[in-house]
């Protein structure tokens, strides 16, 4: 929002205070300042002038020898080449002496004629000439006639001013209007305000408003107040300049005194207001609806806009005209031609006009107020403020009485504010007399509620404030931030400190970084069809649709963060970087609802891509593809620090989308069941081949059954003293049998002497019988305040092998 200061002193007194530092004092009571510009760009010398005569130079076909009155006693001789110079115009003369932006006025002599002075353009004058009217933006800057001769051009074109670029948050829509930033300037320097008074103003004529013109609303949820003026006789032609200078000077273009009042009116007040060529109305009746299924409207700006059932706007008896709080249409639109015209100003739902805006990508200096919600006070004085200056300044007379659907009424706001809480807030002492008066400032009507306590009305323009708190702000502002004093803090503190799932997260990170994997993050949104890979965890549930997804490729939650990991692997490989180790730690998320109604499930997942060489090629190394078991080392790195190791159960049982003899399913032993955690494998060739990757390896699992297990306490023991005494044995068994299963067993029986065991061999095939396979397994033992006896490992190794036949049939191989 743009504030011209010199349209400030309309409202309160600036006196003894610079822009600089009325900037200074708003940004500390927390609406901050941007900039300030001046619009004199360093300008003197520069006055009024009365072209009296054109006359061709004679010595160029471009050039016009130009005598002009400038009010200085004599006329001057000015050499032009301006193509829409011409007798009879008032225009800005530079005098000899005079200063422009990089340029200083002298006397010269241009082809032999001598030159007094220079006429000048808009943007001469460092003014934005594409604020200006088209025919003015090419060429001398042409004043209206009734402009004095000799006049300063810095009050003729109000450059005596400097603008204040608020830069709104969008709870202070209060300030998207000249009068809200008065009550705020007013509040901060404790000055009286000088507001308008519309009704004083308005001098109505005419029939009554009621005989050419009605109204009506069909969903008061979203037009709320509806009102509009008759205003006959008008004459569209520029505006007054001081209208204009005002305008430009918020970087808002006049167009003519019909439109320019209403831009000016909204500018002033905060309230949209939109002004129809009263005898294109069809049916002499306006309504607010939404629009119709394949309704279209020409907008202002010449688009032709295809409607949606859901964009509210304004109709006459026969049509659409005008989109409600973003634009008007161009079949209403106010012509040179208009004599009668219909003004409205209305209160449209904010959350309507945004979602219209945002379809169509139309902004506009309306759609922006209405969004944030205007003041429900404001629709009517606004109107009647308007109506009274069109028929000031474009003849027209105001019919009687205001046509309206709906009404001004809002819930009136009363808080309650504890002075005791206000201070232990602030950490001040303010005494009740101290809070009121801010309060005061502020225009905010307050008294007495109880011992303490204030009661605050708060008026409607201040949307922002809802609570006793919002209070307490607006009085520590108007305080003073520097005026707080500092305090220690008081209360018991409490240490800061990473929950077990978090540090568990952190930890999982560090460790797959350091062993080489590199962290990526994929969309939440996916294809539907991909939420129909690796569906392990998704039994019975579906992917959740989006109501607005931004694209097909971007409509449902991920059920699983493995196609996002294959997607990032194909992009990679694409670019000749197929050697990826790759990690992801996101939420998946399911439903079984078609429409939801409650939140889905939501769970925490850990994704693993593994492809390419497991080590680069060199003169001495051959690159080695990686394959099944570097993942699974990578999970069993995971399972490590997690404190699980002997709790983890492999089976080869092939989950879908992966390939059949090359993939497992990871199950977390909990007392006397299983729980699924994971999936792990390469793909399954028909989808590798369909992806076009070459051999790539995924695994999944699900972190909340491993935050829940984990035991990441660091356990410290001695370091050994005594040697240990290692024993092989080679068993038979099933080749169903998973070897994991052999080792899982051997601890749980192998008690405190059973330090390590490991698998160093599996044998098929050869002279072993046709569905039996030889697993060979170490198992290391090691007491630690002694040296092993074999008579104390004989004892434990023989209960480990007799658990072994019992359990799985073992038989142990000579």
């Amino acid at each position: 929002m743009k504030v011209s200061t010199g349209w400030l002193t309309d409202y309160i007194s600036l006196e003894g205070v610079t822009a600089e530092e009325l900037a200074d004092k708003i940004t500390t009571a927390g609406i901050e300042i941007d900039g300030v510009e001046r619009r004199n760009k360093g300008l003197s010398g520069i006055v009024t002038g009365y072209v009296k005569s054109k006359e061709k130079h004679p010595d160029a076909d471009k050039l016009n020898v130009c005598i002009v009155d400038a009010g200085q006693g004599e006329d001057l001789q000015i050499v032009c080449g301006a193509k829409n110079v011409a007798a009879g115009q008032k225009v800005p003369v530079a005098l000899v002496g005079a200063k422009l932006p990089g340029l200083e006025i002298k006397k010269a002599k241009l082809r032999g004629v001598l030159s007094q002075g220079m006429i000048c353009s808009a943007k001469e004058l460092g003014l934005n000439d594409k604020l200006l009217p088209k025919e003015l933006q090419e060429g001398i800057l042409v004043l209206p006639e009734n402009t004095e001769v000799g006049q300063d051009i810095l009050k003729v074109l109000g450059l005596n001013d400097e603008i204040l670029e608020f830069d709104l948050t969008p709870n202070r829509s209060d300030c998207l209007s000249m009068i809200g930033a008065a009550y705020e300037v007013s509040a901060i320097l404790g000055r009286d305000l000088k507001l308008p008074d519309p009704a004083a103003e308005l001098v109505e004529a005419g029939g009554k408003a009621s005989g050419s013109i009605s109204v009506q609303i069909e969903n008061e949820e979203f037009c709320s107040h509806y009102a509009v003026r008759y205003i006959s006789g008008v004459k569209p032609a520029p505006s007054p300049l001081w209208i204009q200078n005002r305008l430009m000077a918020a970087g808002v273009r006049p167009i003519n005194n019909i439109v320019d009042i209403t831009n000016y009116v909204m500018l002033e007040y905060g309230q949209p207001l939109h002004a129809f060529d009263g005898d294109k109305v069809e049916g002499g009746v306006l309504g607010v609806r939404f629009a119709r299924e394949g309704e279209v409207l020409t907008t202002l700006d010449g688009q032709e806009r295809k409607l949606e059932p859901q964009m509210l706007v304004i109709a006459d008896g026969a049509k659409s005209v005008a989109l409600a709080g973003v634009m008007g249409g161009l079949d209403t639109e106010v012509t040179a031609e208009t004599v009668n015209i219909v003004l409205e100003s209305a209160r449209f739902e904010g959350g309507t006009v945004r979602k219209t805006s945002r379809q169509l990508g139309l902004r506009s200096e309306a759609s922006l107020r209405f969004e944030k919600q205007v003041d429900p006070k404001a629709v009517i004085p606004a109107l009647n403020r308007a109506a009274a200056l069109i028929a000031r300044y474009a003849g027209g007379a105001v019919h009687e009485g205001i046509v309206q659907a709906g009404s001004d009424a809002a819930p009136e706001k009363i808080l309650t504010l504890s002075l005791e809480k206000l201070n232990d807030y602030l950490g001040t002492e303010l005494s009740l007399l101290e809070v009121k008066t801010l309060f005061g400032r502020l225009s905010f009507k307050c008294g007495d509620a109880a011992q303490g306590l204030v009661e605050v009305q708060v008026p409607s323009r201040r949307g922002d404030i809802s609570y006793d708190v919002d209070l307490i702000e607006e009085v520590a502002r108007l305080y003073g931030y520097d005026n707080i004093p500092t305090t220690l803090i008081e209360g018991v503190t409490t240490p800061g400190a990473l929950t077990a799932r978090q540090s568990v997260r952190r930890e999982l990170r560090r460790m797959l970084a350091l062993g080489g994997y590199q962290e990526v993050m994929g969309y939440s949104f996916i294809q539907p069809e991909q939420s129909k890979l690796f569906p392990a965890f998704s039994a019975g549930e579906q992917a959740v649709k989006l109501a607005m997804p931004m694209s097909e490729e971007r409509s449902v939650l991920r059920t699983s963060l493995l196609p996002q990991l294959l997607d990032i692997a194909l992009y990679n490989t694409n670019r000749r970087q197929s050697d990826l180790a790759l990690f992801e730690i996101g939420n998946v998320f399911f439903t079984d609802e078609e429409q939801l109604t409650r939140q889905p499930r939501e769970l925490p997942v850990l994704g693993l891509l593994l492809s390419g060489t497991r080590t680069a090629k060199q003169w001495n190394i051959t690159a080695e593809p990686v394959d099944f078991f570097d993942l699974k080392g990578a999970l069993e790195s995971v399972f490590a620090y997690l404190g699980l190791t002997g709790r983890i159960v492999y089976e080869g049982n092939a989950p879908k989308d992966y390939h059949p003899g090359r993939s497992a399913s990871i199950y977390l032993l909990e007392g006397a069941g299983r729980t699924l955690i994971g999936t792990m494998g390469q793909l399954h060739p028909e989808l590798q081949h369909k992806l076009d990757l070459e051999d790539t390896y995924v695994a999944e699992l699900l972190l909340q059954p491993l935050y829940d297990n984990a035991r990441t306490n660091l356990q410290y023991s001695e370091l050994q003293r005594f040697p240990g005494m290692e024993r092989d044995i080679a068993v038979v068994v099933d080749e169903a049998v998973p070897a994991g299963h052999l080792l899982n067993v051997i601890r749980e029986n192998g008690g405190t002497l059973l330090q390590n065991v490991q698998v160093f061999d599996v044998y098929t095939g050869g002279k072993m019988e046709s569905g039996k396979k030889s697993v060979a397994i170490s198992l290391l033992y090691r007491h630690t305040e002694h040296t092993l006896t074999d008579e104390e490992v004989s004892e434990v190794h023989e209960k480990v092998v007799s658990v072994l036949q019992q359990t799985f049939g073992a038989e142990l191989r000579k």
